[in-house]
């Protein structure tokens, strides 16, 4: 509910309290009535981003749960409607323009800029979520960050997941995937590419490595 707020967007964690936020539980939250007062509205945001929301009529103290089911109706539309409002005004005071959010897709991405100088190509308008690294001598891809539902790509998940595609030897794939964090690659040819999900499993250090080896393998 409400995703398509904070769509390409990545939070700024040093916002969050100016805007009222407090650290709980690991996450961070706020709370606010709405709609004259009748609903006590609660909003948790996780470190990554990941947005949820809790009302709570204020008359019996029970959860209202219709603004986020199928419900239709002037009331419960008319809540949704100011739910939204608020979430923007979150999303625009302590969210960033981002197409990739996880930290991993950043460390990425600096790592490139910093050593090859060079920027990720937007090449697919019907998926502005995937785009490619290419070495500027021979044009060849040497590396892309693509989004994916993880269940695609082996994981035990319906949500969405950053992954990163990089070259390898076709001799040295069955080595490469027995790895932890390593599968085959999403939409390549899987005996000469393998994909990573940005998501800490495999260190940073690692990363950039397997980026360099990957942006070499391209050069010939």
């Amino acid at each position: 509910m409400f995703e398509d707020v904070f769509k390409r967007k990545k939070v700024n964690i040093d916002r969050l309290p100016g805007f009222g936020f407090v650290r709980q539980n690991n996450r961070w939250y706020y709370e606010t009535k709405i709609k004259d007062d009748a609903f006590l509205l609660h909003v948790t945001i996780s470190d990554e981003g990941e947005v949820n929301t809790d009302l709570i009529e204020e008359e019996t103290g029970e959860p209202y749960v219709l603004y986020k089911t199928n419900a239709s109706g002037t009331y419960v539309g008319e809540i949704r409607s100011e739910i939204e409002s608020f979430l923007c005004d979150i999303a625009d005071i302590c969210y960033e323009s981002a197409v990739f959010k996880t930290r991993q897709a950043d460390i990425a991405i600096r790592f490139v800029r910093d050593t090859y100088g060079d920027e990720l190509k937007f090449l697919w308008t019907k998926f502005p979520d995937n785009a490619v690294w290419r070495r500027k001598d021979n044009e060849k891809w040497y590396g892309a960050i693509l989004t994916v539902i993880g269940r695609k790509i082996g994981l035990d998940t319906d949500k969405t997941v950053e992954i990163i595609d990089l070259r390898m030897n076709a001799g040295e794939k069955d080595e490469i995937l027995s790895r932890k964090g390593y599968y085959p690659g999403w939409h390549m040819n899987k005996n000469s590419w393998y994909t990573l999900v940005l998501d800490d499993v495999i260190t940073d250090e690692e990363l950039q490595s397997r980026i360099a080896e990957s942006y070499e393998l391209a050069s010939r």
